[in-house]
């Protein structure tokens, strides 16, 4: 059986969209260029698609979190650059939006003290109004010390191994 594409598309609404490049005299566009936001985007608003599947393999529905979301998206970082100021900045924005959750997707190269963290900082101040922050636990894994986000009042989260096992068969030709 061969594929040749992934079967599935995931739709999402965004309502707006803002950057933040305070510390940088360049402009930047607010649009997805890696991929990274839209793949964000759709685990918490994914809406509902039939038959989603790997290559025809594990065919299921897959969605979002919550398929009736509407985004509001606050880049920035740009290339492998995030500033604190823009970081705080976005913070700022969202809460003064009056969003409901803020969503980070940012994963620091190393530990830094809460008082020190923008996100921690920025959460801080999202939480004393109500909002709750998720964040990335980090992308280093699989050790407690990889863990780069850790404030008590986010909710932190961790990717993990698949809970199925996906097994095909290969049939080899007699050369």
């Amino acid at each position: 059986m061969h594929h040749s594409s992934l079967s599935y598309v995931i739709v999402f609404y965004i309502i707006g969209a803002r950057t933040f490049s305070l510390q940088s005299y360049n402009k930047f566009s607010a649009r997805d260029t890696s991929g990274h936001g839209t793949h964000v985007a759709s685990i918490i608003s994914g809406r509902e698609v039939i038959d989603a599947s790997y290559y025809g393999i594990a065919k299921r529905i897959a969605r979002g979190g919550v398929p009736s979301t509407r985004i509001a998206a606050y880049k920035v970082c740009y290339h492998i650059n995030c500033f604190d100021i823009d970081v705080l900045s976005a913070f700022d924005h969202a809460i003064a939006d009056e969003v409901d959750i803020i969503s980070v997707s940012i994963a620091r190269p190393r530990l830094v003290e809460l008082t020190f963290d923008p996100i921690a900082i920025g959460a801080f101040h999202a939480m004393e109004k109500g909002i709750l922050t998720v964040n990335a636990a980090g992308n280093d894994g699989p050790l407690l010390s990889s863990i780069k986000n850790y404030a008590p009042w986010t909710l932190t989260v961790a990717a993990s191994d698949t809970d199925r096992r996906i097994a095909d068969k290969l049939v080899l030709a007699n050369l």
